[in-house]
């Protein structure tokens, strides 16, 4: 059992983040077990002939036969919604001796290290080079342009969602719905291990002031945390929605609101029960960010859709007409 006790203000201090240096390097769990993954086949499939020219022995051996990975590579996000070159940049400055520390604590023994690893560690300042370098690779060739942007928009609606759970439901309610073997007793964050037959970590981790991020991930498919209990808190739980990943930009078929609409403003409606900024939009329906763009200031006009900005980014949502205009087509339809 995993243990996180909180004092005093530490559920105050309790936030939400993401990471896509986290779901980069969770992202190659695929490699290990792709069935464990059925939503990310079609992507998988895609990336395959990219791999070749990647430094593929390294990009596997970070992830362990137990799919643990080391610490160091997912690093708690300094902020709600870091960036991948940033993240990237703290990772290469990650002391070396930590870095052939993670390695053995991920693979439990010397002598379960795959070779490139065993080799590596010999000299880890250089391997955290190597191992920088290959990320960034596979980033830039398989994740950011098209995968990226469709999975951001998961875990921002997912983000959104938790927020509604705490504020209406409490923390009680959001942790249940994080994970069913996560208990809350007021003082204390129990995570029970039911039938799992991966190595399991026992922890006694304290908050201490040190706040608790909670991060969503599209690969994991139950909470977990990192193997060092000392590192700053933080637990990882299954996103909401990882579904969507494996599906086509969804087609309209309610047809009085396309008759009411036009085809592209239904499906725009259709697509925005959650928040979703233009360029996530533009990536699942597949087109130019100005002609989603367009088609939003009609749709906020017309009172259907909210807009909130963060940061530089504005997401939009259906308003409570929106939702009307949406059940009221899908009776018709």
């Amino acid at each position: 059992m995993i243990e996180f006790r909180f004092v005093v203000d530490d559920l105050a201090s309790t936030s939400f983040a993401y990471s896509p240096l986290q779901e980069a390097v969770f992202s190659l769990r695929c490699l290990h077990d792709p069935a464990r993954y059925p939503h990310q086949r079609p992507w998988l499939r895609r990336i395959r002939p990219r791999l070749e020219s990647l430094d593929r022995e390294l990009l596997t051996a970070l992830v362990a036969p137990w799919l643990w990975v080391p610490d160091f590579l997912t690093p708690r996000p300094s902020r709600a919604r870091p960036a991948f070159a940033d993240e990237l940049r703290a990772v290469r400055r990650t002391p070396p001796g930590i870095v052939a520390a993670d390695f053995r604590a991920t693979y439990r023994t010397d002598e379960a290290l795959p070779p490139v690893v065993a080799r590596g560690i010999a000299d880890p300042a250089a391997f955290l080079v190597r191992v920088a370098d290959a990320l960034g690779a596979y980033w830039q060739t398989c994740l950011a342009d098209s995968w990226w942007p469709r999975a951001q928009s998961i875990l921002e609606a997912d983000l959104a969602h938790q927020a509604r759970v705490l504020a209406e439901q409490g923390a009680a309610a959001l942790f249940a719905g994080l994970d069913p073997r996560l208990v809350w007793t007021g003082d204390q964050l129990l995570l029970e291990r039911h039938g799992d037959t991966a190595p399991w970590p026992t922890a006694d981790i304290r908050i201490a002031g040190r706040g608790l991020v909670l991060m969503p991930t599209l690969f994991a498919r139950g909470a977990q945390t990192v193997i060092d209990a000392s590192r700053p808190p933080m637990l990882v739980y299954p996103a909401r929605g990882r579904a969507v990943l494996s599906e086509a930009p969804p087609p309209v078929t309610d047809r009085a609101l396309v008759r009411l609409l036009g085809r592209p403003r239904a499906r725009l409606l259709s697509l925005l029960a959650e928040p979703a900024s233009t360029t996530e939009l533009a990536h699942r329906l597949d087109v130019t960010p100005g002609a989603v763009s367009q088609h939003l200031a009609v749709l906020y006009d017309a009172g259907l859709l909210t807009r909130t900005r963060s940061g530089r980014t504005v997401r939009y949502r259906r308003t409570a007409l929106g939702d009307g205009l949406c059940r009221q087509a899908e009776h018709q339809a």
